[in-house]
């Protein structure tokens, strides 16, 4: 029972001691002027989020802006300058539009056009 007290009090003291140790490794590694500089060149994932807002916002501006385009059942998604037009529009040629005007806005890499054609009424 003796040796069953001890290695608990063994396991406890390596555990005590991997964790200060832990610790002051990860405040020394904060603490060199090479760590700031690496996690400020990399975009936080907030940041990311917001630029494929923002880029969302745009195209859809651009496809409001655009004559000859419902852009009723039209949504946008944008992911790293990718974006897709899904939903429905009630002609051919607009696809086509929606598609050039997507690939006109400054950002945009590239388009997926995932519209499809639905007659008004139905």
């Amino acid at each position: 029972m003796k040796a069953f007290q001890a290695i608990k009090m063994v396991g406890g003291a390596l555990i005590v001691l991997a964790s200060v140790s832990a610790y002051a490794q990860s405040s020394d590694a904060a603490a060199t002027p090479a760590a700031p500089m690496a996690a400020s060149s990399a975009p936080s994932a907030k940041s990311v989020k917001a630029a494929d807002r923002a880029l969302g916002r745009k195209v859809r501006s651009a496809l409001s802006k655009t004559k000859g385009l419902s852009v009723t059942n039209i949504t946008v998604r944008a992911r790293g300058g990718a974006v897709t037009l899904a939903g429905t529009v009630p002609e051919q040629p607009q696809v086509d539009l929606a598609t050039q005007a997507a690939q006109a806005v400054p950002g945009v890499t590239s388009v997926k056009n995932a519209l499809s054609i639905r007659p008004v009424g139905q």
